[in-house]
Formats: C-alpha cells, sequence, structure tokens
C-alpha cells in the first residue's frame, strides 16, 4: 500500500509573517483597507493557518482536486492552486463567507518539491513548524515533504467589483510600513 504522504505550502517570505503567526491570535488584528490589495492578500496568508490546495488529479482524468494525493499529483503535473479565506480568521463578522468583502483568496503557480538537502528545506522547516508545531513530531517513517508554491498569478475579492489586480512582483516586495505592522 502507498505510503501516506503531507505536504506543507511554504512560502519563503518571513517578512509576511508566517514564521511569528505560529503563535496564537492574529498578527495583525485588523484587516488592511480593501484598496490595499497587496496588503490584504499578505494580511490574509499570514493570518490564516490553513487553506485549500488543489492539483490536477491523475485519477480523475486531470480534474482539479482539494485533498490527498497532492504530491503524487504534484510529480506528474505541478499546476497548483492553494486558496484562503478570511472567514476562518473570525474577522468577517456576522457577514455571510460569500459576502465579496469577506476577503478570498487564490494563488496558482507550480507546486514543487522542496529539496531536502538544500539550504531552502532548513528555512521552510522552520516557517512550517512555526505555523504548525505538532507537525514536528509527526511520524518520521510517513515520508512526509515539504512543498512550495511558485506563484504565477494572485486572484483577490476583498470588495464588491470583482478581482482585485496584483502582481507577483507586489505580492513578494513588501512596503516599510507593512514590515513594521507584522513584526
Amino acid at each position: 500500500m502507498e505510503k501516506l504522504f503531507c505536504f506543507a505550502l511554504v512560502f519563503l517570505a518571513n517578512w509576511i509573517g508566517f514564521a511569528e503567526s505560529g503563535r496564537r491570535g492574529l498578527l495583525v488584528p485588523h484587516k488592511p483597507d480593501h484598496e490595499d490589495a497587496v496588503a490584504t492578500a499578505r494580511w490574509l496568508i499570514s493570518q490564516n493557518n490553513w487553506g485549500v490546495l488543489s492539483t490536477i488529479s491523475i485519477e480523475l482524468g486531470g480534474a482539479p482536486f482539494g485533498l490527498d494525493p497532492t504530491p503524487r499529483n504534484a510529480m506528474k503535473d505541478a499546476r497548483s492552486s492553494f486558496t484562503v479565506s478570511q472567514f476562518p480568521i473570525g474577522t468577517c463578522g456576522k457577514k455571510d463567507p460569500e459576502n465579496p468583502s469577506c476577503a478570498k483568496l487564490t494563488l496558482t503557480g507550480k507546486l514543487k518539491l522542496v529539496d531536502i538537502n538544500s539550504k531552502e528545506v532548513s528555512v521552510a522547516k522552520e516557517v512550517l513548524f512555526a505555523k504548525h508545531p505538532e507537525m514536528k513530531y509527526w511520524p518520521k517513517d510517513h515520508n512526509f515533504q515539504i512543498f512550495k508554491l511558485e506563484i504565477e498569478d494572485i486572484f483577490l475579492v476583498n470588495w464588491f467589483g470583482g478581482a482585485k489586480p496584483i502582481t507577483v512582483a507586489q505580492y513578494l516586495r513588501p512596503r516599510i510600513n507593512q514590515l513594521a505592522s507584522v513584526m
């Protein structure tokens, strides 16, 4: 029987708050202004501790699929998306999760295995275990692997009027005042 694989979506960007967000509670308790799409996208990633990772299923003839076996699918076809919502953070109030002002973010790109012998893996593990401390003690014989999403496109809905345009360069380039707000 195939061994259980686990993945971890890792954005190697401590400056958006991943490493610090392992602690309980919100890093930045207030959502950025809806006019600042880039800050909102970073805020959603830094505040969330789970999301839905979808890959192209080899078992379902290429249909998008959001559950295991992610690693096997990603090794065959790396196209993937990762979606988070503001709703589970608890900051939407009594709004319906589908209300556009209750933000949703999807990052699409290629899901890549982090080389276990690379310098990147130590940073990836630090970030992963800060966000999910229990994972550090999961069984070693289950061949857990760490993946990263090489982001190619960003889709954010955080207000009425449709998705906000955000480039990968904008998302990955923090502004000084935003760094201060998550540190």
